[in-house]
C-alpha cells in the first residue's frame, strides 16, 4: 500500500508529457479547485481527472461481489461517492469536468490523449 501513489502516477506522467508535446499549458494537481484535478486550466475552468479503474470503481457493480473484504467495498464505494460529489460541485461552479480512465489510456493511448488535448484546448 505504501507504494501506491496518489500524485504523479505513471499514467498521469504519460498524459502530462503528451500534453506538453501538444503545446498545452496546464496546472498539475490544482489545489484551488475542489477535488484537486490532476490537470486543470483555471482560466477556462477545465478539469481533468486521471483515474485508476480499481480505485475509482470502473464498472464496480459488475465486480463488487468478487471483493471478499468489506474494507475494500467500503473504500471503493466512498471513492465513487466522493467523485460524484466533486464532479457535481465543480460543474455547479462552472467547470467543465472530464474523467479519463486507466483502461482507456492503456488500450487506446493516442486516441485518448487526442481527446484530452481537444477537451483542454476547448474544442468540441
Amino acid at each position: 500500500m505504501s507504494r501506491i501513489r496518489s500524485k504523479n502516477t505513471g499514467l498521469e506522467r504519460v498524459v502530462f508529457r503528451a500534453l506538453r508535446m501538444y503545446g498545452v499549458s496546464f496546472s498539475k494537481h490544482y489545489r484551488k479547485a475542489r477535488g484537486t484535478p490532476d490537470i486543470a486550466v483555471p482560466k477556462k475552468k477545465i478539469a481533468v481527472f486521471v483515474d485508476g479503474d480499481f480505485w475509482h470503481g470502473y464498472r464496480y457493480p459488475v465486480w463488487r461481489g468478487k471483493l471478499k473484504n468489506e474494507f475494500w467495498r467500503n473504500k471503493i464505494e466512498r471513492n465513487r461517492a466522493r467523485d460524484r460529489r466533486t464532479f457535481a460541485a465543480l460543474r455547479r461552479q462552472g467547470w467543465k469536468v472530464r474523467r479519463v480512465w486507466e483502461h482507456d489510456l492503456k488500450r487506446h493511448p493516442f486516441e485518448t490523449i487526442k481527446e484530452i488535448v481537444k477537451f483542454v484546448k476547448g474544442r468540441p
